[in-house]
């Protein structure tokens, strides 16, 4: 066949997907934009009906819509977490055979307690056509662990991808130690590394590496905690600088830990602890410090009640 008539024939199939995408969405019920600016999303079964016989496609445009709502935001695509669950909810109950947009709701679906319940149902689905495919039981048990502190329900998926090709050769002792009850900082820095490696995205990158930034800066102000028991014990009274710990002839340390970022180690003015002067405030494990009080809401509020061009 020659040049002329392939062109022809790619040019009257791009056509025929670009009229059988815009047929399926005059089948959908049009409504105005929320008052908050989100847009319009189907039930997911009345996209499924009006779709007729363009599912793929009709996914594909959800599935732009999702793309365009992380990548148009500016600071915290998190916070259209809502929007994301309701968009990836009808992308792959039309397609279920997709394979990044669970993990994409996963990763953005991280702004209260329900949405990470909500990602984590559209994880099942998942993992209930991509039976083999580890990295879906790895970001449940990172959610579950991570966002919702539940750490048996985390080993149990995490369990679950140690049994498939391609886990990490770490998996079977994290799961371990989340059975024993030790998770804490290794857990957290061990799962957020995985996800560093993982992600293609380099906003959600920066993020996990935010965090384990923090985990870091936790682990020295640990060591000074140490220190700070220790001088208690040798002096009987408390420091009154962090510096006072490498001070004097008999001094607890030899030098304080640098602090990550180049600022100082002082004492919070809110509760005495030792803090780095760059956050403020102490790592709380399971969430960053810098969203303590996120995280109790979500926890409260849980009791009360990329692309997609990696497979098909």
């Amino acid at each position: 066949m020659s040049w002329g008539r392939r062109w022809i024939f790619r040019g009257a199939g791009i056509a025929l997907l670009v009229a059988g995408t815009a047929f399926a969405r005059t089948q959908l019920p049009e409504r105005p934009a929320t008052e908050s600016g989100d847009l319009f999303v189907p039930q997911p079964e009345v996209a499924r009906l009006a779709s007729l016989g363009y599912r793929n496609l009709v996914s594909d445009y959800y599935w732009l819509q999702a793309l365009q709502v992380v990548g148009g935001s500016a600071q915290n695509p998190s916070a259209h977490a809502p929007l994301i669950g309701r968009l990836i909810d009808v992308v792959t109950t039309l397609d279920p055979w997709v394979d990044h947009p669970y993990r994409f709701a996963a990763l953005w679906m991280t702004d209260s307690a329900e949405s990470v319940r909500k990602a984590d149902a559209l994880l099942d689905r998942g993992i209930e056509h991509h039976p083999d495919e580890w990295r879906n039981f790895f970001y449940q048990g990172f959610n579950r662990f991570f966002y919702l502190d539940e750490d048996e329900r985390a080993a149990d998926s995490l369990e679950a991808a140690t049994r498939l090709p391609g886990s990490p050769a770490y998996l079977p002792r994290l799961v371990a130690k989340l059975r024993a009850g030790e998770g804490g900082l290794d857990a957290s820095a061990a799962m957020l590394e995985e996800l560093v490696r993982e992600s293609d995205d380099p906003y959600a990158r920066a993020e996990y590496e935010k965090a384990l930034d923090e985990i870091e800066t936790e682990r020295r102000a640990r060591t000074l905690d140490a220190a700070r028991d220790e001088f208690r014990r040798r002096h009987g009274r408390d420091i009154v600088r962090v510096e006072e710990l490498a001070e004097g002839p008999d001094a607890v340390l030899e030098s304080l830990p640098p602090e990550l970022h180049g600022f100082e180690w002082v004492l919070s003015p809110e509760d005495g602890r030792i803090v780095s002067s760059w956050y403020g405030a102490r790592y709380e494990p399971l969430f960053h410090a810098s969203a303590r009080t996120e995280r109790e809401q979500m926890l409260r509020g849980g009791a009360a009640g990329s692309s997609r061009t990696e497979s098909r």
